[in-house]
């Protein structure tokens, strides 16, 4: 039976602002990130072709800005392997954990709009590193639920490559928390292990169904440091 993977890959580096949660900030990939997913790109070009792994032709994107172009530079330089055509699409379900109507505000604003809002009590110390914390506002997710539509997601892509001929990978190009948080969910995490993991920008994490199952079967995981949130 031919094997199915999935290589999960976190965008590269980008014009951040700073002390803002990053999950829906719109800008794009630094000269620094660029170069990481053009690197990344052909390692992973590499590991295929020595795996004889057929490389899916259709990627799957977050609709993030500095997803997309990670994905995008991904599949300009599979297309320069690949004779058949290769697609880009972009899903809002690979997006990273929504803060819902505080996005783009910075931390000191998010805790100011808690604190004067009579319906809510003080935030937690923790509620950005919390898994299943959920801010009370309109849109807002826990890091918890959004890992559980990038697994879905990931689930339901994968399922399109079932009854391919040949060992096959799949390239799913989106954010840290929530991959991280579909790790767990997929089952190719332990919990006390989404706090303790990063991901690298731009680098793939390979994930292979087996029997029904997904387990890690390349890329590195990034120890964290413990003192940064768990957002992307």
């Amino acid at each position: 039976m031919p094997r199915l993977i999935a290589a999960l890959v976190r965008h590269g580096e980008y014009y951040q602002r700073v002390n803002v949660p990053s999950a829906l900030q719109p800008y794009p990939l630094n000269a620094e990130g660029q170069a990481q997913a053009n690197k990344a790109a052909l390692a992973l070009i590499g590991e295929a072709i020595e795996n004889q792994w057929d490389i899916c032709t259709s990627i799957d994107s977050s609709t993030l800005l500095r997803a997309w172009q990670t994905a995008e530079l991904y599949r300009s330089a599979i297309q320069e392997y690949m004779t058949e055509s290769v697609e880009l699409a972009s899903f809002d379900a690979l997006c990273e954990r929504s803060v819902g109507s505080a996005a783009n505000l910075s931390l000191d604003e998010i805790q100011n709009v808690i604190g004067h809002d009579p319906r809510f009590g003080d935030l937690p110390d923790d509620w950005k590193s919390d898994s299943h914390f959920c801010l009370p506002l309109v849109g807002a997710e826990s890091l918890m639920m959004a890992g559980q539509r990038v697994a879905e997601h990931i689930r339901n892509s994968m399922l399109g490559c079932i009854g391919v001929e040949r060992d096959t990978l799949k390239v799913f190009v989106g954010h840290g928390a929530a991959f991280r948080h579909a790790a767990y969910i997929l089952g190719v995490l332990r919990f006390d292990e989404i706090a303790k993991y990063s991901m690298h920008h731009a680098k793939p994490i390979y994930i292979e169904l087996i029997n029904g199952e997904w387990t890690h079967i390349g890329g590195d995981w990034k120890q964290r440091d413990g003192s940064l949130p768990l957002l992307d």
